[in-house]
Protein backbone atom coordinates (compact mmCIF):
# COMPACT_ATOMS: atom_id res chain seq x y z
CA UNK A 1 0.00 0.00 0.00
CA UNK A 2 1.14 3.20 -1.03
CA UNK A 3 1.43 6.37 1.31
CA UNK A 4 1.19 9.90 0.98
CA UNK A 5 1.66 13.11 3.49
CA UNK A 6 -1.35 14.99 2.15
CA UNK A 7 1.26 17.94 1.29
CA UNK A 8 0.44 19.20 -2.57
CA UNK A 9 3.49 18.87 -4.64
CA UNK A 10 1.17 20.66 -8.07
CA UNK A 11 -1.41 21.60 -9.38
CA UNK A 12 -2.22 19.02 -12.83
CA UNK A 13 -4.33 19.38 -15.99
CA UNK A 14 -6.31 16.65 -17.08
CA UNK A 15 -5.72 15.85 -20.42
CA UNK A 16 -8.35 13.26 -20.98
CA UNK A 17 -10.22 11.16 -19.23
CA UNK A 18 -12.97 8.41 -20.16
CA UNK A 19 -14.07 4.93 -18.62
CA UNK A 20 -10.86 3.09 -17.14
CA UNK A 21 -8.36 6.05 -17.82
CA UNK A 22 -7.09 9.36 -17.04
CA UNK A 23 -3.79 11.36 -18.20
CA UNK A 24 -2.79 14.30 -16.49
CA UNK A 25 -0.45 17.31 -17.71
CA UNK A 26 2.00 17.92 -15.09
CA UNK A 27 5.47 18.73 -13.96
CA UNK A 28 7.12 17.86 -10.26
CA UNK A 29 5.61 14.68 -9.89
CA UNK A 30 6.97 12.93 -13.18
CA UNK A 31 10.67 13.83 -11.29
CA UNK A 32 12.05 10.35 -10.59
CA UNK A 33 8.70 8.25 -11.47
CA UNK A 34 8.80 5.23 -13.23
CA UNK A 35 5.75 2.78 -14.57
CA UNK A 36 3.92 1.18 -11.56
CA UNK A 37 4.31 3.96 -8.90
CA UNK A 38 2.07 5.81 -6.87
CA UNK A 39 0.64 9.38 -7.30
CA UNK A 40 -2.18 11.07 -5.58
CA UNK A 41 -4.68 12.39 -8.26
CA UNK A 42 -7.33 14.75 -5.95
CA UNK A 43 -6.42 12.50 -2.97
CA UNK A 44 -6.96 8.61 -5.18
CA UNK A 45 -3.80 6.83 -5.03
CA UNK A 46 -3.13 5.37 -8.71
CA UNK A 47 -0.60 3.69 -10.58
CA UNK A 48 0.95 5.40 -13.42
CA UNK A 49 1.12 2.95 -16.46
CA UNK A 50 2.63 5.65 -19.25
CA UNK A 51 4.70 8.31 -19.23
CA UNK A 52 5.59 11.10 -21.26
CA UNK A 53 7.54 14.24 -20.91
CA UNK A 54 5.01 16.48 -19.52
CA UNK A 55 2.17 13.95 -18.50
CA UNK A 56 1.27 10.57 -17.02
CA UNK A 57 -1.65 8.50 -17.16
CA UNK A 58 -3.27 5.74 -15.13
CA UNK A 59 -6.40 3.31 -15.42
CA UNK A 60 -8.98 3.76 -13.05
CA UNK A 61 -11.30 1.27 -11.97
CA UNK A 62 -15.36 1.21 -12.11
CA UNK A 63 -15.42 1.30 -8.12
CA UNK A 64 -13.07 4.72 -8.04
CA UNK A 65 -15.02 6.82 -10.66
CA UNK A 66 -17.98 5.53 -8.64
CA UNK A 67 -16.83 6.94 -4.82
CA UNK A 68 -15.05 9.98 -5.97
CA UNK A 69 -15.27 13.20 -7.53
CA UNK A 70 -13.21 11.64 -10.28
CA UNK A 71 -16.42 10.76 -12.32
CA UNK A 72 -16.78 14.62 -12.24
CA UNK A 73 -13.49 15.33 -13.98
CA UNK A 74 -13.23 16.61 -17.85
CA UNK A 75 -10.35 17.51 -19.76
CA UNK A 76 -8.86 21.02 -18.97
CA UNK A 77 -10.25 20.03 -14.92
CA UNK A 78 -7.09 21.02 -12.14
CA UNK A 79 -5.97 18.18 -9.47
CA UNK A 80 -3.69 18.19 -6.72
CA UNK A 81 -1.44 15.66 -7.30
CA UNK A 82 1.23 14.30 -4.68
CA UNK A 83 3.77 11.62 -5.44
CA UNK A 84 3.87 8.79 -2.65
CA UNK A 85 6.12 9.34 0.02
CA UNK A 86 9.41 7.29 0.58
CA UNK A 87 11.69 6.69 3.58
CA UNK A 88 13.61 10.13 2.92
CA UNK A 89 10.33 12.26 3.20
CA UNK A 90 9.45 14.54 5.61
CA UNK A 91 6.24 13.80 6.98
CA UNK A 92 4.92 17.37 6.22
CA UNK A 93 1.18 16.46 7.01
CA UNK A 94 -0.24 13.10 8.12
CA UNK A 95 -0.53 10.07 6.96
CA UNK A 96 -2.72 9.53 3.98
CA UNK A 97 -3.63 6.40 2.19
CA UNK A 98 -5.39 7.67 -1.25
CA UNK A 99 -8.08 5.19 -0.87
CA UNK A 100 -11.08 7.60 -0.29
CA UNK A 101 -14.00 7.18 2.23
CA UNK A 102 -16.58 9.34 0.71
CA UNK A 103 -16.92 12.16 -1.27
CA UNK A 104 -18.73 15.38 0.47
CA UNK A 105 -19.74 18.92 -0.58
CA UNK A 106 -18.89 22.49 -0.09
CA UNK A 107 -21.80 23.98 2.53
CA UNK A 108 -19.32 27.52 2.39
CA UNK A 109 -16.02 29.01 1.99
CA UNK A 110 -15.47 32.69 3.79
CA UNK A 111 -12.39 34.87 3.57
CA UNK A 112 -11.56 36.40 6.94
CA UNK A 113 -8.61 38.88 6.54
CA UNK A 114 -6.17 36.27 4.40
CA UNK A 115 -7.01 33.29 6.19
CA UNK A 116 -10.06 31.14 5.02
CA UNK A 117 -12.45 29.23 6.40
CA UNK A 118 -14.17 25.87 5.07
CA UNK A 119 -17.33 24.00 5.43
CA UNK A 120 -17.73 20.46 4.48
CA UNK A 121 -20.86 18.55 4.78
CA UNK A 122 -20.56 14.73 4.49
CA UNK A 123 -23.30 11.94 5.74
CA UNK A 124 -23.43 11.86 9.53
CA UNK A 125 -22.23 8.14 9.94
CA UNK A 126 -18.81 8.93 9.11
CA UNK A 127 -18.65 11.77 11.78
CA UNK A 128 -16.96 9.16 14.34
CA UNK A 129 -14.27 9.68 12.41
CA UNK A 130 -13.49 13.56 13.05
CA UNK A 131 -12.60 15.41 15.87
CA UNK A 132 -11.21 18.92 17.02
CA UNK A 133 -7.83 19.86 15.61
CA UNK A 134 -7.57 16.10 13.99
CA UNK A 135 -6.33 15.20 10.60
CA UNK A 136 -8.50 15.20 7.82
CA UNK A 137 -7.62 14.82 3.62
CA UNK A 138 -9.93 16.83 1.67
CA UNK A 139 -8.77 16.37 -1.96
CA UNK A 140 -5.56 15.09 -1.14
CA UNK A 141 -4.26 17.98 0.83
CA UNK A 142 -3.76 17.54 4.62
CA UNK A 143 -5.99 19.76 6.80
CA UNK A 144 -6.97 20.47 10.51
CA UNK A 145 -10.46 20.30 11.44
CA UNK A 146 -11.03 23.22 13.59
CA UNK A 147 -14.73 22.62 14.14
CA UNK A 148 -16.70 19.45 14.03
CA UNK A 149 -20.34 18.69 13.85
CA UNK A 150 -22.64 15.33 13.40
CA UNK A 151 -22.55 16.22 9.59
CA UNK A 152 -19.50 18.37 8.53
CA UNK A 153 -16.20 19.74 9.40
CA UNK A 154 -14.82 23.32 9.71
CA UNK A 155 -11.40 23.96 8.37
CA UNK A 156 -9.26 26.85 9.00
CA UNK A 157 -7.09 27.09 6.11
CA UNK A 158 -3.66 29.52 5.52
CA UNK A 159 -3.22 31.70 2.62
CA UNK A 160 -0.41 29.58 1.20
CA UNK A 161 -2.47 25.59 1.10
CA UNK A 162 -5.24 28.09 -0.11
CA UNK A 163 -3.10 29.61 -3.26
CA UNK A 164 -1.04 26.32 -3.83
CA UNK A 165 -3.67 23.94 -4.40
CA UNK A 166 -7.35 23.05 -5.86
CA UNK A 167 -9.06 24.83 -2.96
CA UNK A 168 -9.02 28.44 -4.38
CA UNK A 169 -11.00 26.93 -7.55
CA UNK A 170 -14.03 25.25 -5.40
CA UNK A 171 -17.29 26.91 -4.97
CA UNK A 172 -20.16 26.06 -2.69
CA UNK A 173 -22.19 22.12 -3.65
CA UNK A 174 -18.67 21.03 -5.09
CA UNK A 175 -18.36 17.64 -4.39
CA UNK A 176 -14.50 17.02 -2.61
CA UNK A 177 -13.03 13.57 -2.04
CA UNK A 178 -12.76 12.81 1.52
CA UNK A 179 -10.09 10.29 3.57
CA UNK A 180 -10.70 10.43 7.57
CA UNK A 181 -7.78 9.58 9.61
CA UNK A 182 -6.43 6.15 9.33
CA UNK A 183 -5.77 6.14 13.32
CA UNK A 184 -9.48 6.59 13.94
CA UNK A 185 -10.54 3.83 11.90
CA UNK A 186 -7.97 1.52 14.11
CA UNK A 187 -9.05 3.22 17.21
CA UNK A 188 -12.73 2.26 16.14
CA UNK A 189 -11.66 -1.38 15.34
CA UNK A 190 -10.08 -1.76 18.35
CA UNK A 191 -12.85 -0.64 20.29
CA UNK A 192 -15.33 -3.22 18.91
CA UNK A 193 -13.24 -6.24 19.22
CA UNK A 194 -15.03 -8.17 21.61
CA UNK A 195 -11.52 -8.59 23.94
CA UNK A 196 -11.55 -5.13 24.67
CA UNK A 197 -14.71 -4.50 25.99
CA UNK A 198 -12.92 -2.90 29.09
CA UNK A 199 -11.57 -0.06 26.99
CA UNK A 200 -13.82 2.93 26.50
CA UNK A 201 -13.52 6.12 24.52
CA UNK A 202 -13.68 7.89 27.97
CA UNK A 203 -10.50 5.34 28.82
CA UNK A 204 -7.91 6.85 25.56
CA UNK A 205 -9.39 10.01 25.93
CA UNK A 206 -8.27 10.04 29.70
CA UNK A 207 -5.01 8.65 28.87
CA UNK A 208 -3.79 10.20 25.40
CA UNK A 209 -5.00 8.17 23.57
CA UNK A 210 -7.51 10.18 21.55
Amino acid sequence: MSMFTGIIEEIGIIKEIFTGKITVFCDKVLEGTKIGDSISVNGVCLTVNNLGINYFSSDVSPETMTVTNIRNLKSGSKVNLERALTLSTRLGGHIVTGHIDTTGKIISITKTGDFYTLIIGFDKLYSKYTAKKGSISINGISLTIAECGDDFVKIAIIPSTFDSTTLKLLKTEDSVNIEFDILSKYVEKFLSSSDNNNITVNFLTENGFC
